[in-house]
């Protein structure tokens, strides 16, 4: 087994290899001055089982061809098997056609990776599962929700309800709720996308409740900030806020701060940089789960366990 990182997220790469016990592979990165990305492996990785591992996430083209050229290096370098570790999937939120003439992007990617030569996919909490039917390979969606749960559950806050940020979540706060064994609430939004806070209506109770704000990604932060105040404004006794792509784009830090939420807890698939850190956000490791999984598939062992635990 050789496992490579690229650019993206060199230090949960890093801590992946550590747990399985081996050193990253040595390989390279440079950009032209023309912005042309090279890429070279500095071993041999004839007849190995090889795990590259790379989020999609900002700046996410150029993330997507270091992949790319990667997997076409190791397909010509003679590798066994081509495993691609995406923990944080980019272009999965363009999935569908919601409009006449819109491309379906996240197909797109898939062939692309498929083409250069992926043998297997695995990453955590697509935005789309469907996403995993875009390829004829192998796909290991792996589920943050027991981790983000387990920190809750520890926590031991009392009156807990979960709250979906729209009607489309309402599948992963219930899965979220059934761990920290609490009820589940919506919010029900309607208009515009930078809809007042006044204006979003709240379905179930929270009043004087500690509610969790449960989604699988924060962008801009609109909408955890917007609907934390909503909560807030309807009787809510505090905020908390989980996710597991901490995106974080813009301003998306400071309206978290600006927010009434007391703590986001996120994980680590993107690497948050210093100028968007923040007080209130927690970032939890993914790198025991995907390491597992990791041994898992090498060592031909069901990987079906680490979906629930």
């Amino acid at each position: 087994m050789k496992i490579f990182s690229l650019s993206s997220n060199k230090p949960l790469a890093k801590e992946i290899a550590d747990n399985i016990g081996i050193e990253l592979g040595d390989c390279s990165v440079q950009t032209f001055s023309d912005g042309e990305v090279q890429i070279n492996i500095e071993e041999s990785v004839r007849g190995f089982d090889t795990y590259v591992i790379q989020s999609t996430c900002d700046p996410s083209d150029q993330h997507i061809m270091e992949l790319l050229i990667m997997l076409d290096a190791l397909k010509r370098a003679s590798a066994k098997t081509i495993n691609v570790v995406i923990p944080y999937y980019g272009y999965a939120r363009q999935d569908r056609k919601s409009k006449a003439r819109e491309p379906i992007t996240a197909k797109l990617i898939a062939d692309l990776i498929e083409k250069a030569g992926a043998t297997r996919v695995m990453s955590i909490d697509l935005h789309a599962t469907q996403t995993q039917g875009f390829y004829n390979i192998p796909v290991d969606q792996l589920v943050g929700i027991p981790m983000l749960s387990t920190y809750f559950s520890d926590k031991k806050l009392e009156d807990v309800v979960v709250v979906a940020p729209d009607h489309g979540s309402v599948k992963r706060a219930r899965q979220f709720a059934d761990r920290v064994h609490a009820p589940i609430a919506i919010l029900d939004r309607r208009g515009p996308r930078d809809i007042d806070p006044l204006q979003l209506a709240v379905v179930g109770d929270i009043e004087g409740k500690t509610a969790i704000l449960i989604d699988d990604i924060v962008d801009t932060g609109r909408r955890v900030s917007t609907g934390a105040q909503a909560l807030i404004d309807n009787g809510a006794k505090e905020v908390y806020a989980a996710c597991t792509h901490p995106v974080l784009s813009g301003i998306a830090t400071s309206k978290i701060n600006a927010s009434p939420i007391k703590e986001m807890v996120v994980t680590n698939t993107i690497v948050i940089p210093d100028d968007k850190q923040s007080d209130k956000i927690i970032q939890l490791s993914t790198a025991p789960l995907f390491s597992e999984a990791i041994m898992r598939v090498h060592y031909d062992k069901p990987v079906s366990p680490l979906f629930e635990s």
